[in-house]
């Protein structure tokens, strides 16, 4: 999201620039980031402290405390190059870094013009393997010059691939590409053999087991042929280099530290690579929270850091931070109340300073249509009470959610960004673009010669596939371009392609002069290709400005395809020209930020926990800190909202229907002294609404009649 979605933040403690530099740490943080600094600094030969488990709650100051971790590292003796530090995401990566280095400027008393030691290998899982892997790859099988693909290019790969397989010819419904590809992913990560995920995540699929191994295997052989990895690939072949004794030996030799952050998003891939660089966890620092796990869809695996302490003899450490510098106490007592429901967690007792009479409220409503009346009412008090509106955000389980409340707002004309749509690189003519780029760094590429070719007027999917096909097949595929001929009618804009192909192989260009050379060539076939041709001219200039900020075109392609802007939004900020917007998101989409104002729509059992999500104890489980989470984003007010009635879509058993909604089962009448019951105004009738209600419903008392 972008910083000034939440600018006012305060999720962790401010210090004096001229204290002492971790003179902000309270007790805990300072405890985890002492740990083990004694066996450094004492005689004789300095020993790895051991493992050890950061348990930080929401708001807890995760951010300072690890980055201040790794700065004491530093000034006990620890060398920054053997120091590796892994995130989630390129942004977590830079912020750690950059607060690293304050810390360590302060505690040096390095003036202004003196730099602090860099961290070499700070960056998230998939860049550090891909760098790795880009090291050894004569000594593991691969092409130096391999490229990584991006999602949308590994499915159509795994499209073309279940194509010439003829499996999307058969009489029965063969999964589509796009399941193929997450099936594929869920097996890579989860480390479980396709029969179990078949059995446990796509049942439906069941039946086509033997056909999608084929299929897996001809879309690994395809990869291969074309020297490119997809995203999995980057922890699957890290993971297997250290299989090998000797290349594990001496990958983990290099590292003294390994420190990583949101541990609880891990799957077991990622997993099984940090154990094998620290088999005894000696020098291992993990962070992360049990509470806010709420990504098993992408295969992570809560059990990781659940299990983590008794990976180990001895056990590791845990230090569970508990101080939030984020929300009110009531809150707070709310958050704790819900998650110490859970069945299996990590004990901790969230608390603040910030004291408050305001409990969070559960606002019964009518309907959607009600609860999309409510929340623009109440966003507008709350502006009118100076709270800005980039300083309020409505979430919600699923994107689809927001819909009323999307239509209630544009016929306000409250301004707001949703997040959980379109990703910046899904665009189509950023990935014409990045596919001419891709192309000349790989010309074995296959997807990226089919879509670029096609661009050319004249150039059909059959021409484009005999060139891809050409190319592929050829000892020289750059040869084998130039002896392309072209079908008739795109005999005179060819010459132009193959022109720029040329130059950018040559490589007589700086970067990013190469893409100044891809947007000379684009520019007239996106004006032929759209109507909006203008709009998406500022969105290429917008990555030009992107690609200016890397050193070359492989880091370039390597990091925008490893870490994403989530949206357009991301880099160029919010698609509006209002300097104060709401913002939408779905919950997954809202870890990690923060607002004063935070109000949760649909929370009643269908929607919190999902229907589709009750099948296990584990889902349930999930939903539960899903909800937590959401909880958490809140400063000062938090509303939920809790429908009696809401429209459901597409339910194969039942069809389209109304349901008459339940308070979610998460919060049960045990804890109803932690909420404040309020009910909105009946809805707005319009004048000869046969809808209206023929008699007035006390909503209030049927709220408290649940917990009665």
């Amino acid at each position: 999201m972008p910083a000034d979605a939440c600018a006012d933040s305060r999720a962790e403690p401010r210090h004096d620039v001229h204290a002492d530099p971790f003179g902000a740490l309270n007790a805990q943080q300072r405890s985890a980031v002492e740990h083990g600094l004694e066996r450094m600094s004492g005689g004789g030969p300095p020993a790895l402290p051991g493992p050890m488990l950061v348990i930080a709650g929401a708001g807890s100051g995760k951010t300072l405390t690890l980055a201040a971790r790794v700065a004491r590292l530093v000034l006990a003796g620890a060398d920054p190059q053997r120091l590796l530090l892994l995130t989630f995401s390129r942004r977590a990566a830079h912020e750690m870094e950059r607060r690293v280095g304050h810390l360590l400027h302060q505690a040096l008393g390095y003036t202004a013009t003196q730099r602090a030691p860099r961290l070499y290998w700070a960056g998230t899982f998939h860049g550090i393997g891909a760098r790795l892997l880009r090291e050894y790859a004569a000594q593991i099988g691969l092409a130096e010059n391999f490229t990584i693909q991006d999602r949308g290019d590994s499915e159509d790969l795994m499209g073309l691939v279940r194509h010439e397989l003829q499996l999307a010819g058969t009489k029965q419904r063969f999964p589509l590409k796009g399941t193929c590809l997450a099936i594929y992913s869920r097996v890579v990560n989860s480390r479980e053999p396709l029969a179990e995920v078949l059995r446990g995540v796509y049942p439906w699929c069941a039946a086509w087991e033997d056909e999608l191994k084929r299929l897996f295997r001809a879309y690994v052989a395809e990869k291969q042929n074309q020297c490119v990895l997809d995203y999995d690939d980057l922890l699957l072949y890290w993971s297997q280099m250290l299989e090998d004794a000797a290349l594990a030996h001496h990958v983990a030799a290099r590292f003294d530290h390994v420190l990583v952050d949101e541990y609880q998003d891990t799957n077991r891939l990622q997993a099984a690579i940090l154990l094998a660089l620290k088999p005894d966890g000696r020098g291992l620092t993990v962070v992360g929270d049990d509470a806010q796990s709420i990504y098993a869809f992408r295969a992570a695996e809560v059990r990781n850091i659940l299990d983590f302490p008794d990976r180990f003899t001895p056990p590791a450490r845990v230090v569970a931070l508990e101080r939030n510098y984020r929300s009110t106490q009531p809150i707070l007592d709310a958050s704790n109340g819900v998650i110490a429901l859970a069945a299996q967690r990590f004990t901790k007792q969230l608390w603040s300073d910030a004291a408050s009479a305001e409990k969070p409220s559960l606002v019964t409503v009518h309907d959607e249509s009600a609860q999309a009346d409510w929340v623009a009412d109440q966003v507008l008090r709350h502006r009118e009470h100076g709270i800005a509106l980039k300083s309020q955000a409505v979430l919600f389980r699923t994107a689809h959610h927001s819909a009323a409340l999307e239509l209630e707002l544009t016929r306000r004309n409250i301004p707001f960004v949703k997040f959980g749509g379109l990703k910046f690189l899904e665009a189509s003519h950023v990935k014409d673009v990045l596919s001419v780029l891709r192309w000349a760094q790989n010309p074995r590429s296959r997807m990226a010669a089919l879509r670029v070719a096609q661009l050319v007027p004249g150039i059909g999917t059959a021409s484009a596939k005999r060139l891809a096909d050409a190319m592929g097949a050829a000892a020289d595929p750059v040869r084998a371009l130039h002896a392309y001929q072209p079908p008739p009618a795109a005999a005179a804009e060819w010459p132009a392609l193959v022109t720029l192909f040329g130059a950018l192989q040559a490589g007589t260009s700086c970067w990013p002069a190469d893409l100044e050379q891809v947007h000379a060539w684009y520019l007239p076939h996106l004006r032929r290709l759209h109507d909006d041709a203008r709009v998406r001219e500022g969105d290429l200039a917008q990555l030009a400005r992107i690609a200016a900020s890397y050193a070359s075109r492989e880091v370039f392609l390597t990091e925008l395809t490893l870490d994403p802007p989530e949206a357009t939004s991301d880099e160029s900020g919010p698609p509006l020209r209002d300097e104060d917007y709401l913002i939408l998101s779905t919950i997954h989409s809202a870890k990690g930020q923060e607002w004063r104002a935070v109000y949760v729509l649909n929370v009643v059992d269908g929607c919190i926990p999902s229907d589709l999500a009750t099948g296990h104890a584990a889902e349930i489980d999930e939903e539960r800190r899903l909800l937590y989470v959401a909880m958490t984003r809140a400063r000062q007010h938090l509303h939920l909202l809790v429908p009696q009635r809401f429209y459901v879509t597409q339910q194969a058993e039942f069809g389209d229907r109304h349901l008459y909604g339940a308070l979610t089962r998460f919060i049960p009448p045990a804890l109803a002294g932690l909420f404040e019951p309020r009910c909105a105004p009946p809805p707005r009738m319009a004048a000869g609404d046969s809808h209206a209600a023929t008699a007035p419903i006390d909503l209030a008392t049927r709220v408290r009649s649940q917990w009665s």
